[in-house]
């Protein structure tokens, strides 16, 4: 289907690249007009699930009394569970950085519910109906609240494989945690569906209005339900007054009240990639050359991390928008047939690779 896999040369490259080959996800079935991606974004974000999900939420203390709401997909036929076992891999699933839980991302869910896997949302502070109950909200890169559900996930299904997929600028936050954490991650694999990989040149150079200002007004939206708890610590009239993502950003976390900070000092801690060389987890990241939020290629890909490193692996395709690779035919997005594949590839080697060292499983 035109793909293309970058990465260094490995056994589990070669595995990836058979698995992936055998894959019908990346043949047939095409979009009709593969050179328009705005069509191709706005057609996923906007269809919804084609069954609606059920839903049960969680809410998770953090130690500074801090709630993150995590909803398990229990399918869309009333099942009290999720479809698999108390050994059943999970899925957690991590929407863009504005909180926006899409119609795509439910589909993945809902098709990776399907598979047998055990599928949660993790929602940042004050996103999606998740109670602001301090005055802090989750910076762009900063994987903190994150590693508390993790921790939370993996006592929960202590015998389950720990998976993670992230949409869009959530990646940031999945990409921060993987370099933050290294081999203590405890993620058996993780997936970013076109991801940013450079934030602060993502916000200065900003994106087509036709993306940005939705985006803007969502997450002033949310951002004003909040306006007594955060004037605290932010100019709320400066805030829900922002132009740009930019000026929200960095009014939210840079031109505080009580701990200002400069723009580059705020990404030198925010940065996606900032450890991107202590990561031991496999990543796919799969992304489209004609994406118009990432922006060109040339300057938003970082290819020497995916030629240098053995656990990054990029799967680039010439067309697909942004978060859309949309085809005919059921399910709508071939990419989320990939990204499950992929685990499935991943897991198929891990298991092969213990019964030829003679390893332990992991308990």
């Amino acid at each position: 289907g035109h793909c293309r896999l970058l990465c260094k040369p490995s056994a589990l490259a070669q595995h990836l690249v058979r698995s992936l080959g055998r894959s019908a996800a990346l043949r047939g079935g095409r979009w009709p007009w593969p050179c328009w991606p705005q069509l191709q974004m706005l057609w996923q974000l906007l269809q919804p699930p084609e069954l609606e999900p059920v839903v049960a939420r969680e809410l998770l203390q953090l130690p500074d009394a801090g709630l993150v709401a995590l909803d398990w997909l229990v399918g869309p036929w009333g099942a009290a569970s999720g479809g698999g076992g108390l050994s059943s891999p999970v899925l957690l699933l991590i929407p863009n950085a504005a909180g926006k839980v899409t119609g795509g991302l439910l589909q993945l869910g809902l098709r990776a519910l399907e598979r047998g896997f055990i599928p949660v949302i993790f929602n940042r502070r004050g996103h999606n109906g998740c109670p602001l109950t301090t005055p802090r909200l989750q910076p762009f890169g900063d994987p903190g609240d994150l590693r508390e559900a993790v921790t939370y996930l993996r006592c929960r299904h202590p015998s389950a494989s720990l998976l993670a997929v992230s949409e869009g600028s959530g990646s940031g936050l999945l990409l921060a945690y993987l370099g933050e954490s290294g081999s203590s991650s405890r993620l058996a694999a993780a997936a970013c569906l076109s991801p940013i990989f450079r934030g602060r040149d993502w916000f200065e150079a900003g994106m087509p209005w036709l993306y940005e200002w939705p985006l803007l007004l969502h997450l002033k939206q949310g951002l004003s339900r909040y306006a007594g708890a955060l004037a605290e610590v932010v100019d709320m009239d400066k805030l829900l007054c922002s132009r740009s993502l930019r000026e929200l950003e960095e009014t939210l976390f840079c031109r505080t009240r009580s701990r200002p900070t400069s723009w580059e000092s705020y990404w030198e801690r925010n940065e996606p990639l900032r450890d991107a060389d202590e990561a031991a987890v496999p990543v796919l990241c799969l992304c489209s050359a004609d994406d118009p939020v990432r922006g060109p290629p040339a300057r938003s890909l970082p290819r020497e991390l995916f030629r240098s490193s053995p656990y990054f692996f990029l799967l680039l395709t010439p067309h697909g928008g942004h978060c859309g690779f949309p085809r005919r035919g059921p399910g709508g997005c071939w990419a989320h047939e990939a990204v499950l594949e992929y685990f499935r590839a991943m897991a198929e080697f891990l298991r092969t690779e213990e019964r030829r060292k003679g390893l332990p499983r992991p308990r």
